[in-house]
């Protein structure tokens, strides 16, 4: 199942974006530890490089994330040109605080009253942007909350006489070119509920947490998924927590809803979906697929074709 979300007020959010990219002199990106390079929006690569403007990448919610696989990604991030990453959680503000500084060292020319250094906050929706607007400047300026794409519009603020901030809505793209991204958002709850069915979003977590993360599968259900697959993990998930319809069924629905919130909030341990060699992985399987596809089509073709000689000339002789 192809999932795409792509709200209308967000084809306005990115024109906006491109003309304010033009007056500022830092990117910070925000992206989801758990799923850094999924929750990277490529139309936001697009930009800063047309204005070659340095890049800040936040992985926010690193309190949720593997920390090995956060260290990975850091390593990975960090080796790109033009970009410092970092991972923190944007609600704690001891950590907000750290940014105006490594905003400065990535545009050491702007900082002064003279030339004040112009940040523009970026990402895709519910990755924590407003929250960490507010924790910048230390009130409630900016909505915060639990469904994605609350924020509608831009809104620009003063952290001092030297720097300014400007926080953007959240910008998805038109179309998620690899199935597992858009699954992997889902369950992060970057996507909105209505472009998703959840049961199958928990299908695919399951399955990746069968695979990458057994031992808190089984610490938080007090469940042996050992032989399972993911179907049958949450069908003992919704055994174990009672979760039936009035006919004695398993309510697939609440027990695959149950699942995401205890992947989402924590309560299922520090787990991230992706690492720099996992997605390596995908992105090679991805293409050979695609090889794969054209050779069978291109043969197909050819076996649909007359071969040569076949459709001779039987005319009679004169």
């Amino acid at each position: 199942m192809a999932i795409q979300w792509f709200p209308g007020h967000m084809t306005s959010a990115k024109k906006k974006a491109a003309e304010t990219m033009e007056h500022i002199d830092i990117v910070i990106e925000v992206l989801d530890a758990r799923v850094p390079e999924a929750s990277h929006n490529p139309m936001i690569e697009e930009l800063r490089l047309f204005r070659q403007r340095p890049n800040l990448k936040i992985l926010n919610k690193a309190d949720l994330a593997d920390p090995a696989v956060t260290q990975a990604w850091l390593n990975y991030f960090n080796k790109q040109p033009g970009v410092k990453a970092v991972a923190l959680s944007c609600k704690k503000p001891g950590d907000a605080g750290k940014i105006p500084g490594l905003c400065k060292a990535l545009a050491p020319h702007r900082g002064t009253n003279l030339k004040p250094l112009r940040m523009m906050i970026m990402g895709i929706p519910n990755v924590g942007k407003s929250t960490l607007m507010n924790a910048l400047l230390n009130r409630r300026i900016a909505k915060v909350g639990d469904e994605p794409a609350v924020t509608k519009s831009q809104q620009r603020f003063d952290l001092n006489d030297q720097m300014s901030i400007t926080d953007t809505p959240g910008m998805m793209w038109p179309k998620i070119q690899y199935e597992s991204d858009g699954y992997m958002l889902a369950a992060s709850h970057a996507i909105g509920r209505n472009a998703v069915i959840d049961e199958d979003v928990a299908v695919f977590l399951a399955g990746l947490l069968l695979e990458r993360y057994p031992a808190l599968l089984n610490a938080r259900y007090k469940i042996d998924v050992s032989g399972m697959d993911a179907v049958d993990v949450l069908e003992a998930v919704a055994k174990r927590r009672a979760y039936r319809l009035k006919g004695g069924e398993f309510d697939m629905e609440k027990t695959a809803m149950a699942f995401l919130v205890d992947y989402r909030s924590g309560a299922l341990g520090r787990i991230s979906l992706e690492t720099p060699d996992t997605r390596q992985q995908m992105m090679q399987a991805a293409k050979q697929a695609i090889e794969d596809a054209a050779e069978e089509a291109a043969q197909a073709k050819a076996r649909q074709q007359p071969q040569d000689g076949s459709a001779e000339n039987d005319s009679p002789e004169h």
